[in-house]
């Protein structure tokens, strides 16, 4: 397949959708299976231009304690102490320092993710998924991406040891970002 440069029409400010997006999380759990999870509030906005995408910026703010893992017990673990202390760190935040096009319709996005109190800089890698006008003629882009961090790099730390050898909660955690942004009016 073929991909070309963006049209730049695309260039201008979008937010982030939350209803027809998704910040989730993939964790191995007892060495033998992953569980999957996502935050349900979150809010994003940003810049792209589509013919200089090192111009291009974004920032992103999660509820913490919008955490979910479709198991009430999970969550509530998660909110606590142990993992991400939701009481005195209520957001996770992510601001871009740097974007680059490493192949047409594929960026990088480095910045600063904020967990627990603790910055740390990542990269995340992001297809370009297409865009559309929607029956309200809002312009929306898509985009779908993932990164895998250490959450001790966070001090989310908790784990407990398994008998058959391991640990109950994998350090490496990927995180998946499928994005649905709306142009802003006054984009040209």
């Amino acid at each position: 397949m073929t991909t070309t440069a963006l049209p730049a029409t695309l260039t201008g400010t979008y937010a982030i959708d939350p209803a027809h997006s998704r910040i989730g999380f993939v964790a191995r759990h007892a060495m033998v299976t992953k569980v999957r999870g996502a935050f349900n509030e979150f809010e994003g906005s940003g810049y792209f231009d589509a013919e200089q995408p090192a111009n291009s910026r974004a920032e992103l703010t999660i509820k913490a304690a919008s955490i979910d893992t479709r198991n009430a017990d999970r969550d509530a673990h998660l909110r606590s102490n142990d993992f991400f202390d939701m009481d005195t760190y209520p957001e996770i935040t992510f601001t871009s320092t740097a974007v680059e096009e490493v192949d047409p319709g594929q960026y990088r996005v480095s910045g600063d993710l904020t967990i627990k109190g603790v910055t740390r800089p990542v990269s995340i890698d992001f297809e370009y998924t297409g865009t559309a006008v929607d029956p309200y003629g809002n312009t929306r882009i898509g985009f779908e991406g993932k990164t895998t961090v250490n959450r001790k790099d966070w001090g989310v730390n908790w784990n407990a040891a398994l008998e058959a050898g391991g640990v109950l909660v994998s350090e490496n955690v990927t995180l998946e970002f499928d994005v649905s942004a709306i142009r802003s009016a006054d984009a040209a």
